[in-house]
């Protein structure tokens, strides 16, 4: 088997489960952002009397701050992923739900009923959410007044990975998944939106082997992609990053912050960064 071949098949056996990258070492490395979301969310945590942590994937990030507040929860939608947090979170003290999850937040309409969260009004001082869709008056809801939403997330432009793999890129039809969106679905919920930021995420991948499990891992960057499916364009990509070396793909990112008011806000939100 030639090293193509062998870098196909470890892709193709190595787990996907939770939200560890690090699995893969320097072959995957990612470009830290102009903004530190985890140190936000501890300063924030350090205040906060419960959380709830959207999406928590395997629970690595959750398990990695240093502060939870006393009574802190996690929801995950994918099962696989709800066992494996579940075993790392449960002696930790945090409890994991599942629940459905939302439809992706660019296709949601005011109807939305995808994405309730299984938890009373007023249930949270703090929500976290890092890359998990959501439904904005779900949010809004199980926040206490005063309380804090804070979630990045990642703009749906993907074209750079279709352009590695010399695919083209769908049609985007309707709206695009950025800051403008995420901030005027929350604020219609009636939470106001606080400070937040654009920029992009940029990811090194040192071999075909790396962008191919990373495919799997993150199934909605390439629709539809598989190993055998895209084994020739994965064979191009493979001798172009043989030639040229290690291989910067590119997706926008956002973060922001939004808070329920005590009382019905005066005003429109206030700017925020772009």
């Amino acid at each position: 088997m030639d090293a193509f071949g062998r870098l196909l098949r470890e892709a193709a056996v190595t787990p996907i489960e939770g939200w560890d990258f690090s699995r893969l070492g320097d072959r995957i490395s990612t470009k830290p952002r102009p903004w530190d979301f985890k140190r936000m969310v501890e300063e924030h945590a350090q205040r906060a009397a419960h959380l709830l942590d959207m999406g928590t994937g395997g629970g690595e990030w959750l398990t990695s701050l240093s502060h939870r507040p006393p009574r802190t929860v996690a929801t995950e939608a994918w099962h696989p992923n709800l066992d494996l947090a579940g075993a790392r979170l449960r002696p930790l003290g945090v409890t994991v739900v599942w629940y459905e999850g939302a439809r992706d937040n660019a296709e949601q309409t005011p109807e939305e009923q995808r994405g309730r969260l299984p938890f009373p009004s007023g249930s949270f001082e703090l929500i976290t959410n890092r890359h998990e869709t959501f439904l904005a008056r779900e949010v809004a809801r199980v926040l206490i007044p005063g309380g804090a939403f804070l979630t990045q997330q990642t703009g749906g432009n993907y074209d750079e990975f279709y352009d590695a793999l010399t695919l083209i890129p769908p049609e985007r039809s309707g709206r695009e998944w950025n800051l403008a969106l995420a901030s005027e679905q929350l604020s219609a919920t009636g939470l106001e939106i606080i400070e937040g930021a654009e920029g992009e995420e940029e990811t090194t991948f040192a071999d075909v082997g790396a962008l191919t499990w990373y495919l799997r891992a993150i199934p909605w960057l390439v629709a539809g992609f598989s190993i055998d499916g895209h084994r020739s364009h994965l064979r191009r990509l493979h001798e172009r990053i043989e030639a040229d070396g290690p291989i910067t793909l590119r997706q926008p990112t956002f973060w922001l912050k939004a808070v329920k008011p005590d009382s019905p806000p005066r005003g429109g939100p206030r700017r925020i960064k772009s």
